[in-house]
């Protein structure tokens, strides 16, 4: 099974990685693929450049080898849609088992995404929940959520794509774009990300204003 986990990670922070491994251990699998987006469809462009972004994220998963790194949306013109990401990682890997871990925010507005009924099919969906957020109760969405919801993690091994599986992650009230502001105004971020990426972001005077 490969479950891949995708963001602008701008910068990277430990509500990026602490639910990521939370899912990675939750479905049984060696390691969780995270997937830094180029140019994110559904939002403004990141203020760190592709580059240093990766490079952040890098030094965030350096020692934990639970979290991998796959730069295919970096190497790619456009904006970065997760479809095509999906059809790109099904054609190497056939029939196996593919995940996508997304938060119940992002499920409640994936019809939204592009060609989102196609992502429905090449993947199954491992919805991160945090108390407090109701599932989807109406519409397209709701009725393919209700037939596709599963609590059996050997449905996910089993099949290829389909099922719908939700997984109870850490609480945590981290943003990127608090940390920016942080950054901007001269205070400091520390506890709410990696001591590595820290010390980047100050060596090299990213996101200050």
């Amino acid at each position: 099974m490969i479950c891949i986990l995708g963001g602008t990670f701008d910068p990277v922070h430990f509500g990026h990685l602490r639910p990521a491994l939370d899912v990675q251990q939750a479905l049984e699998i060696p390691c969780m693929q995270l997937i830094p987006c180029r140019v994110p469809p559904h939002r403004d462009p990141p203020q760190g450049s592709p580059e240093q972004r990766l490079k952040l994220l890098r030094l965030a998963v350096e020692d934990e080898p639970a979290l991998h790194i796959d730069t295919r949306e970096l190497g790619r013109d456009g904006p970065s849609y997760m479809v095509d990401t999906l059809k790109s990682l099904r054609a190497e890997i056939g029939e196996e088992s593919l995940c996508l871990a997304l938060g119940l925010d992002a499920l409640l507005g994936l019809e939204s995404w592009d060609r989102w009924r196609e992502i429905a099919n090449l993947c199954h969906l491992v919805v991160m929940q945090r108390p407090g957020r109701q599932w989807p109760t109406q519409g397209e969405l709701a009725e393919l959520v209700s037939k596709a919801r599963t609590g059996s993690l050997r449905q996910l091994h089993e099949r290829p794509a389909g099922c719908v599986f939700g997984v109870p992650v850490t609480q945590m009230a981290v943003s990127s774009t608090q940390i920016r502001e942080l950054l901007a105004a001269g205070k400091s971020p520390r506890f709410l990300l990696p001591n590595a990426v820290l010390k980047r972001i100050k060596q090299e005077r990213w996101y200050a204003s």
